[in-house]
């Protein structure tokens, strides 16, 4: 039985046939640890004593957008990652300016540190991180734990987080974007409930969805809801959502677009699946990643990996997944050139390719911990939905 939150995020199978251990996750705070790993040649490069300053930000019960602009806030230094990793680990990541500098600046905040690792002549590029290292204790699992060994059957979903978790709404801003109902992004964006989401929440976005209460609900919003708050600022001072959108970080109007295009390749992996498809060994004609990571045709090479188009204005028709793509935009009312906006440019997409499994290395567990490495994009809880088969996973700790 798959659970509700997933069949929402378009997640409709488990892959495996693992019965599962049962247990749950992020049960204290050091229960999830995420480690960013790099290529080999650009840990070496990290040396000189001037250029590009490059950091290790480790962080826990804050996302990575937030503390880094905190950082500039509090101490005005710039800076960029190569990843995002959400609130609700203990992460350690790189980060790095975009301007060159001799500072050697520490932080140390109750949520962060910041610590110097050193200098590149050039700055880091998001192609030089090649994936995660996660170490993630869970509690009352079965013997059956040590037992799972099906790393090679698990598709590559976009996990919870992607999507909001308890607020599962991020694509649903992402399709009203890009069927260009902005009034409806805003309103989705404040007013939007979950029943999964908590009750103090849900009254302060019933009360948003009274656009006469924006200014009441403006003074009481918490710390958190800063989206929010930028959002209704600017429906107070203008009413035009346009303006509203664009006042958010540039970075979040992309992630809201992203995550319709997550949507729908986790709709493209479930419905191939359900069809049948072969999704876990590339065929004749397939678009494939080699070993460099690197896409090109199908070549009879081991090394290559299958690849699945990520849906944009570019969009490649010309593969197998053609006829499900096609299928789920039409039932969308979309077409991939939708993904090009006029009104508000900087979201449009061009989409592109993304590996259809996981690659999961290094995989050990000792008690009831699990360890394993992960390739860049893919999601640790998509690999624990298979390990752990929650009846309800936001209860479990996903």
């Amino acid at each position: 039985m798959i659970p509700k939150i997933d069949s929402e995020i378009g997640i409709l199978a488990y892959t495996t046939d693992f019965s599962g251990c049962g247990g749950t996750i992020r049960n204290q705070k050091d229960d999830f640890n995420v480690s960013e790993l790099i290529t080999e040649k650009s840990s070496s490069r990290i040396c000189s004593e001037s250029g590009f300053a490059v950091y290790k930000l480790q962080k826990n019960g804050i996302d990575t957008y937030h503390a880094l602009a905190e950082i500039f806030r509090k101490h005005g230094i710039r800076l960029k990652s190569l990843g995002l990793k959400d609130a609700s680990a203990v992460t350690e990541q790189f980060v790095f300016t975009t301007y060159k500098t001799n500072q050697h600046s520490e932080i140390n905040e109750s949520k962060y540190s910041l610590k110097k690792v050193g200098f590149t002549d050039k700055v880091l590029s998001k192609k030089e991180m090649v994936g995660n290292h996660f170490r993630i204790k869970i509690d009352g699992a079965s013997n059956e734990l040590a037992k799972f060994n099906e790393f090679d059957k698990i598709l590559n979903f976009y996990g919870y987080q992607r999507f909001g978790s308890r607020r599962p709404v991020t694509h649903r801003i992402g399709r009203s974007l890009i069927q260009k109902d902005f009034a409806g992004a805003v309103d989705l964006l404040l007013s939007f409930t979950s029943e999964y989401d908590k009750d103090e929440n849900t009254k302060l976005r019933e009360l948003m969805d009274d656009k006469s209460k924006y200014p009441e609900a403006l003074q009481i919003l918490p710390k958190g809801m800063d989206l929010e708050k930028i959002a209704l600022k600017e429906m107070i001072e203008h009413g035009d959502p346009v303006k509203a959108l664009r006042a958010l970080p540039l970075s979040i109007r992309r992630f809201f677009v992203q995550a319709y295009q997550s949507y729908i390749f986790n709709q493209t992996l479930s419905m191939s699946l359900d069809a049948g498809e072969e999704l876990f060994f590339p065929q004749s004609d397939d678009v494939c990643y080699n070993k460099n990571n690197e896409l090109g045709k199908f070549e009879n090479d081991p090394s290559q990996r299958l690849s699945i188009p990520f849906v944009g204005y570019s969009y490649y028709k010309k593969t197998r997944f053609h006829y499900y793509i096609e299928k789920i935009l039409r039932d969308e009312g979309i077409t991939h050139k939708d993904f090009f906006s006029k009104e508000i440019q900087e979201i449009s997409s061009e989409g592109g390719f993304r590996n259809s499994s996981i690659k999961c290395d290094d995989y050990e567990v000792k008690d009831n911990i699990v360890s394993f490495s992960l390739s860049r994009g893919s999601f640790a809880t998509i690999v624990l939905r298979e390990i752990i088969k929650p009846e309800n996973p936001l209860t479990s700790g996903f």
